[in-house]
């Protein structure tokens, strides 16, 4: 398989991966809909700077790391857990706040510097992404990969996750997914704080059976 083939089929299997359903959508998805668009962008952004983090760390060789020292992979998957529960929590607990529309304008929930912050700590509270892109690399690239490819990498994955959440977030702020967001908004966000918030409890809950 060429180099340039090589690396291509590594960017659709990690575009598959953003595109499956998790924490990072739910953010994403209700911070466009709740907030202006650019707020939905800025969380976009957050989650490629993620997807930069991570593919740095992988090919800098770190994930074998936490692959073999059981205490660090432990205590990520707790934190890491315990932060995504809280954000349940605070998404359920904020399920019946109204948002104040202006006549003609879109409601904001928050600064785009927020929806940002908040979505790359989501992005990197999840250590399993970690464990998936060093075992994809490990898995996908040749034996000795060539500078450039290892180079192109982070900045190509940071596209890929962002491309794909900033469609999430051009969807989902445009006017009809935000309306039927208004009218359903107690449901949706306690739907989408349990989703988050068991995620969250499923990962601590890996962490702890493994010190046993």
């Amino acid at each position: 398989m060429s180099e340039t083939l090589t690396l291509l089929s590594i960017l659709g299997v990690f575009l598959l991966g953003a595109m499956s359903p998790g924490p990072s959508f739910v953010v994403v998805s209700r911070i466009a809909v709740a907030g202006e668009r650019r707020d939905g962008l800025a969380a976009a952004v957050g989650m490629g700077a993620g997807g930069f983090i991570f593919a740095c760390i992988a090919v800098a060789g770190l994930t074998a790391l936490l692959l073999q020292v059981a205490w660090l992979d432990i205590l990520l998957r707790v934190a890491g857990g315990a932060y995504l529960v809280w954000i349940g929590i605070k998404i359920w607990r904020g399920a019946k706040d109204k948002i104040e529309i202006a006549a003609g304008q879109p409601g904001r929930q928050g600064s785009s510097r927020k929806a940002f912050v908040r979505a790359l700590l989501v992005q990197l509270a999840n250590p399993k992404t970690a464990i998936f892109y060093g075992s994809m690399f490990a898995a996908m690239l040749p034996a000795h990969p060539p500078l450039w490819m290892l180079l192109a990498l982070p900045p190509l994955l940071f596209c890929n996750e962002f491309g794909w959440y900033a469609i999430v977030a051009v969807t989902f702020s445009a006017s009809r997914p935000r309306s039927l967001y208004l009218r359903a908004k107690p449901w949706i966000d306690r739907a989408a704080g349990a989703i988050v918030g068991a995620l969250g409890a499923r990962l601590m809950a890996e962490g702890l059976r493994a010190v046993r």
